[in-house]
């Protein structure tokens, strides 16, 4: 109401707690909306080695721990390997749809549903700011990718687990977190 558009559409969704960028299409804009869905996303996390979630994230229950006995050394090597075409299990925890119900709601009844790997690209992939257990972990991923995946198997590769505690999408095709303007503006 407030944009005073006829039509309005948005390009895709956020983890809970995820934050950045989410382009809005009013109006005539609305017919990019699917090429903004379709685009390549770029994302700043936080991973924290060490602990596994029932979510991949921060949300979710601790379900297993481990010690972390990695180098930055090792870190960056496993972290390079996630480069270019890989093969990703969609998390129960998404909004992924089967026989008409939301993954998510389905793993809040406890239910648990076999999920095919999916391709996905990873174009850009580094790791910074390590201290001993948690690090920045920055990419540029194909539509379909999941970032809190990408941590839970990082971790897995490093044999000590891991899930994000922060998400933050910097970019959406050519659009970028700086160059964005809020509802408010």
């Amino acid at each position: 109401r407030r944009i005073n558009a006829q039509k309005a559409g948005h390009t895709g969704t956020l983890d809970p707690m995820a934050t950045g960028l989410l382009p809005l299409c009013f109006g005539n804009a609305t017919k990019f909306s699917a090429d903004l869905l379709h685009a390549d996303k770029g994302y700043t996390a936080r991973v924290k080695l060490g602990e596994v979630t029932e979510t991949g994230d921060a949300e979710g229950d601790v379900i297993e721990r481990h010690d972390v006995n990695v180098t930055f050394d090792e870190l960056t090597k496993v972290v390079g390997r996630f480069l270019g075409d890989i093969q990703q299990v969609p998390p129960m925890y998404s909004a992924l749809k089967v026989n008409g119900r939301c993954l998510y709601q389905l793993a809040r009844e406890g239910e648990t549903v076999e999920r095919a790997p999916r391709a996905v690209t990873i174009k850009a992939i580094e790791a910074t700011d390590f201290d001993g257990t948690s690090f920045t972990l920055t990419c540029l991923v194909s539509k379909g990718t999941y970032i809190r995946v990408l941590a839970e198997d990082i971790g897995r590769a490093l044999g000590c687990g891991a899930h994000l505690t922060a998400l933050r999408r910097t970019r959406v095709g050519e659009l970028t977190l700086e160059r964005a303007v809020t509802i408010e503006a």
